[in-house]
């Protein structure tokens, strides 16, 4: 027999469970995409050519449908319906970014484009007439082709190419847009191009290449950060900081606990800990085993470039929250003896000796690096407060992989459970959390899987000359979750 104190406590469970599906008053909801992904018209007017228009014509081998980002969405011209879409979920905000070589044609300031300019105030404008608050990125890996001649990212000017381009676009949007970041997932940016030459700019120099890249990034972040700190906060009090791409590491076995927490600090540290701890710098584990390994490897110095004091100094803190970009996870063990390694970071993490395998419960997508793991994103984020202390945290990525299909149950559940997690970490860990952005908005150019894999909450026909856009079942799903506030949408 069943006592009446159980049947009481099980029904409290259920009461509780169904109330923590409710966010918390002021919880933002948003969704993104990022120019190349999107906007198409590639060379129209005076725009100018960026790595990814390169590699689309230099090594269409790359892509695994051999499709371009040339008309894409073709945002640019319909960026009106674009706008339509996200008043009609109900938005709270519209994450996307800014074109360097539309805005700045020459990749340098000496030249703002007018068509250029005209086209985001478009957008920008456009959002905010129905109420939806504009975030914008400044930089998604669409690096000027005439930047990328001199070096690109491995060319430590870039910091102030950076910064000249950072100040035009303040000063241009500044006034209406209050959540800026800088430059989305260094991870991606840096070190896949560098490692696996997969994606733009495709150069295969892991040991030196993807480090004088890291290193310049947050010194290029932290460099924006500050001009607008200085020049512009004092008038417009927006927000800023540089989104991580973070790929959740668990121990392979209890014993792998060790080098699954160096793993962490190369895969999220490198990346966090010179903007976020109080130490600032490289996080000291890594900087030891990289000039180990370097030395081994019969280098000189480092090939981890060193941050002077004045640096480290420059980069600490320049944050106004952490952006989390979350898809997926791994299990990390040590690597044997003598066993080989793949390319770091969607496969092993060869500097610190650290081999990935897949759990076989976690579900594949159609892109062969994501695997589903919600608990994943919950784990990562409780990770980087204990790192780094409590501050604001915005999920400003997360979404799920398939093929074409308006009726995508799947998406849904993967939207169910990862954000089940974020309201975990809210209320039971104390996290503050404080937005949500599901990528994406609609189906677009996924870099090396082209058109293969849909992330959109819209289906995008892309055989149409008018790129017809259509919710999909995730789309009602998600207008349904942001006007109750709540995952008791049924």
């Amino acid at each position: 027999m069943i006592s009446s104190n159980v049947v009481l406590l099980s029904l409290l469970a259920v009461t509780v469970t169904c109330e923590d599906l409710d966010f918390p008053p002021g919880f933002q909801f948003g969704a993104a995409s990022a120019a190349y992904q999107v906007e198409g018209a590639w060379n129209v007017s005076d725009k100018s050519e960026n790595i990814w228009d390169r590699l689309v014509r230099d090594k269409p081998e790359l892509i695994a449908d051999r499709s371009t980002g040339d008309v894409a969405c073709d945002s640019y011209h319909l960026w009106r319906r674009d706008v339509e879409m996200t008043a009609d979920l109900g938005l709270h905000f519209y994450r996307i970014s800014i074109a360097w070589t539309r805005l700045l044609p020459n990749g340098f300031a000496n030249k703002i484009s007018e068509d250029g300019l005209n086209y985001y105030n478009n957008v920008i404008d456009g959002l905010l007439e129905k109420g939806i608050q504009p975030m914008v990125t400044l930089y998604h890996w669409d690096l000027p082709q005439s930047l990328q001649d001199l070096g690109g990212w491995t060319n430590p000017l870039i910091v102030n190419w950076f910064g000249n381009y950072a100040r035009i676009a303040f000063s241009l949007f500044g006034d209406r847009v209050k959540t800026w970041i800088t430059i989305n997932e260094p991870l991606i940016m840096c070190d896949v191009p560098y490692n696996t030459g997969s994606m733009a700019p495709a150069i295969v120099n892991p040991d030196v290449g993807a480090h004088l890249c890291a290193k310049n990034v947050l010194m290029a972040h932290a460099k924006a950060w500050r001009i607008y700190d200085k020049e512009f906060r004092p008038k417009y009090h927006g927000e800023l900081s540089l989104a991580n791409h973070l790929i959740w590491y668990e121990p392979f076995t209890p014993e792998d606990e060790e080098i699954t927490e160096t793993a962490r600090e190369y895969m999220a540290g490198r990346y966090s800990h010179p903007i976020y701890s109080k130490e600032g710098g490289w996080p000291p584990v890594i900087e030891k085993i990289m000039a180990e390994n370097s030395k081994a490897k019969g280098y000189s110095e480092s090939n981890l470039p060193a941050f002077t004091k004045e640096e480290i100094e420059f980069v600490r803190g320049t944050f106004d929250f952490y952006a989390v970009n979350h898809y997926t996870s791994r299990l990390i063990r040590r690597a044997k003896e003598g066993e080989e390694f793949g390319a770091f970071p969607l496969s092993d993490v060869p500097d610190v000796g650290a081999k990935y395998e897949i759990n076989p419960d976690w579900k594949p997508t159609t892109s062969s690096w994501f695997f589903v793991y919600p608990e994943g994103l919950r784990n990562q984020i409780v990770w980087l407060r204990e790192q780094y202390g409590d501050m604001k945290f915005i999920v400003t990525e997360n979404g799920y992989a398939r093929l074409k299909g308006l009726d995508d149950t799947d998406r849904i559940e993967y939207y169910t459970e990862y954000l089940k997690q974020v309201l975990r970490a809210i209320k039971e860990d104390g996290v503050n959390i404080t937005g949500y952005t599901t990528w994406s908005l609609m189906d677009n150019f996924e870099w090396g899987d082209g058109y293969n894999s849909r992330f959109g909450l819209y289906e995008v026909d892309f055989t149409s000359p008018e790129r017809t856009r259509t919710p999909k079942a995730s789309a009602e799903f998600y207008k349904k979750l942001i006007q109750r506030h709540s995952l008791n949408v049924d």
